[in-house]
């Protein structure tokens, strides 16, 4: 026979306490070390394990907080998410994590329906940060931004995208390239994030012959954009917003006979650890992925236990070279 569980009732028989000091002692609230460690240690002997239903109806939190991927195709999300996952886990919180697969019609209905299922509070990378829906979500959910900034936000870590864009495209442009290609999972329906706006004002600033191109994160549908491109138009050196999208010009490069960075150099936008391992290293923008899952969990964990002050984290790049850009001839 399954043991029975243990009751709250019983924790506090053993430790002479009454069943409310017991369960601020377990949530490490309004009691001393001494009593915080002795209830644990009887709840730990008697096999007690808080009811996570139970809890969550008589706290109305549910313990579970969402997290909204853009594409989780993109590595470097794949592994935000698990940073963040782990990061909540640390905080007594449970992710739930959802895929928008980069169509701005599903985050939409994603963020809904996670507001719908009284997630305490939202993490998402928007692929829309335009929308005017967020801000009607931001007032019945907390909301943290990552990446780009949305209206009405608990809480944001925005990266620094203008400086982002302007250390990739100055550097090319040391490196001689004036023609560049710019490999965005941006689409038609959402054409104002900040990043591509960026790189079109900073081509104008520079002078350089840039042509942005859209592409999904996935390897097939990256190598298949930069293939198309490659036997096309033939730019000197192309620029991708995400890393796991220069894997598809490395691919691309390979079914075409290209040599990388002898015939054509590639820049990525994140630095997954994926990257230093190929061959050339993948010259890229580093964004700090342990800084960004620790602000973006201690944000939204704040927001969820009613903090109300809102913060705005701005996460700068740096420029991580490898191999894979050589000087234009």
């Amino acid at each position: 026979m399954p043991r029975k569980r243990a009751t709250i009732r019983e924790v506090a028989q053993a430790t002479g306490l009454s069943p409310a000091a017991v369960s601020y002692a377990l949530r490490g609230l309004q009691v001393s070390e001494e009593t915080i460690e002795r209830v644990r240690a009887a709840a730990a002997e008697l096999g007690y394990e808080a009811d996570p239903i139970a809890r969550a109806l008589a706290s109305g939190r549910s313990g579970m907080i969402g997290l909204l991927c853009g594409s989780l195709e993109d590595l470097w999300q794949q592994s935000l998410a698990v940073g963040i996952s782990r990061g909540l886990r640390e905080k007594d919180r449970y992710a739930l994590i959802l895929d928008a697969v980069g169509d701005p019609a599903r985050e939409r209905a994603l963020a809904q329906q996670l507001r719908d299922q009284r997630v305490d509070g939202l993490i998402v990378q928007p692929i829309d940060p335009a929308a005017p829906f967020w801000r009607e979500l931001c007032e019945s959910v907390p909301v943290v931004a990552i990446g780009d900034s949305i209206g009405g936000t608990a809480g944001e870590v925005v990266f620094d995208n203008r400086r982002g864009v302007t250390l990739a495209l100055e550097h090319l442009l040391s490196m001689g390239h004036r023609r560049v290609a710019v490999l965005t999972p941006t689409r038609a329906s959402t054409p104002d994030r900040p990043a591509d706006v960026h790189v079109t004002s900073e081509a104008d600033r520079l002078g350089l012959d840039v042509e942005l191109v859209t592409s999904g994160h996935g390897l097939a549908a990256a190598t298949a954009a930069a293939r198309e491109l490659l036997a096309v138009k033939k730019p000197s050196a192309v620029f991708s917003f995400a890393d796991s999208i220069s894997y598809g010009v490395y691919a691309a490069a390979r079914d075409l006979g290209l040599s990388i960075p002898g015939d054509v150099s590639v820049m990525g936008y994140d630095d997954h650890p994926m990257s230093g391992l190929l061959s050339p290293g993948l010259t890229t923008v580093d964004w700090n992925i342990d800084n960004i899952v620790r602000a973006a969990v201690e944000l939204v964990a704040a927001a969820a236990d009613g903090g109300a002050r809102r913060r705005r984290v701005v996460q700068k790049p740096t420029l991580r070279e490898r191999g894979s850009v050589a000087r234009a001839t």
